[in-house]
């Protein structure tokens, strides 16, 4: 269900934009730095959203018995995130990602016999990130490792590491590719390594095609003077610990959501969101913490359903300053 670790959008596309102040105006060619230059940051410093979907039908099964057909009520989720920067220096950059999630939800039968219909849970996320620049075959290559820890309001939970290894094949002010691969420490992880590719193209009738594997694929256009929207598929995922019987469980759950999103520079390095349509969650699974993600003990699979989040970011590291 998982096929893509939660930290590696985040981490692994974290010194990507951030090339541009690890190094000197003189550092990088000019067609590199404009990569990274855009009114609308792939990665947010400072950001906060919620979210909202309505009431859905899933059908789910208990050590491996089908279990009634049951609703979610209601749905809500509140993320916030922070990336900062510790060291800036030439050819390298150490920074860290705090990330926090609030889920609350309300089902017409309790999910499991014998617990609540109302739940709510806190999930938190920190991480150490160390990203190192330089050249491969001619081109800019970034080399990272990232250490993170997890866990609830009541416990940090795992220890996980990460190593990507990325390439910028091209960047100009039109086109703009990358390829790369991440691994892994993971012991919960469903695959241990995974390709990255990014690419955008710039149409002359103004769109752009802009592809993160396997994150997104969206079709964008600036419209009004600071505005933009996007149509396409992302992909999220959901997942938190869960305390029974002195025993450490945890979900998770893989999200495509489909629809518009609306974007608007508000000035001073503030950017609104506005995203909605439909989100699909082909699987969710809860499993022991010790054992693997196949080794689950609940699985449900949802119906697609309407969603609708709202967003503010604050970006003072957004786009390089003029010097």
């Amino acid at each position: 269900m998982k096929t893509l670790r939660r930290a590696l959008i985040p981490l692994a596309m974290f010194p990507l934009k951030n090339i541009v102040y690890a190094q000197k105006r003189d550092s990088i060619p000019l067609k590199v730095r404009a990569y990274f230059a855009d009114k609308f940051p792939q990665n947010r410093d400072l950001n906060i959203e919620f979210t909202q979907t309505a009431p859905f039908q899933f059908s789910s099964k208990l050590d491996g018995k089908d279990l009634p057909d049951n609703k979610v009520k209601s749905f809500q989720q509140l993320n916030a995130g922070a990336n900062i920067y510790l060291v800036k220096k030439k050819t390298w950059l150490l920074s860290t990602s705090l990330n926090y999630r609030y889920i609350a939800f309300n089902t017409e039968e309790p999910i499991i016999p014998e617990t609540d219909k109302k739940n709510d849970f806190h999930y938190h996320s920190e991480a150490i990130n160390f990203s190192y620049f330089s050249k491969l075959f001619n081109k800019v290559a970034i080399y990272t490792a990232s250490a993170s820890v997890d866990g609830s309001n009541q416990h940090f939970e795992r220890i996980r590491g990460m190593v990507t290894a990325s390439v910028v094949l091209k960047a100009t002010p039109k086109t703009k590719m990358l390829i790369g691969i991440a691994g892994f420490i993971d012991p919960s992880a469903q695959v241990p390594i995974l390709p990255i590719f990014t690419y955008e193209n710039r149409f002359n009738n103004g769109w752009m095609l802009d592809i993160l594997l396997p994150k997104k694929i969206l079709v964008r256009k600036d419209i009004f003077a600071n505005g933009r929207i996007s149509l396409g598929t992302e992909m999220d995922n959901t997942s938190f610990y869960m305390y029974k019987n002195n025993r450490t469980f945890e979900f998770r759950q893989l999200e495509i959501n489909s629809g518009a999103i609306y974007e608007h520079n508000l000035g001073s390095n503030f950017i609104g969101t506005l995203k909605t349509g439909i989100r699909a969650v082909p699987r969710a699974r809860v499993f022991d913490k010790e054992e693997s993600f196949r080794d689950y003990i609940f699985e449900a699979s949802y119906k697609p359903s309407f969603y609708f989040n709202v967003g503010i970011s604050y970006n003072p590291f957004g786009k390089p300053r003029a010097k």
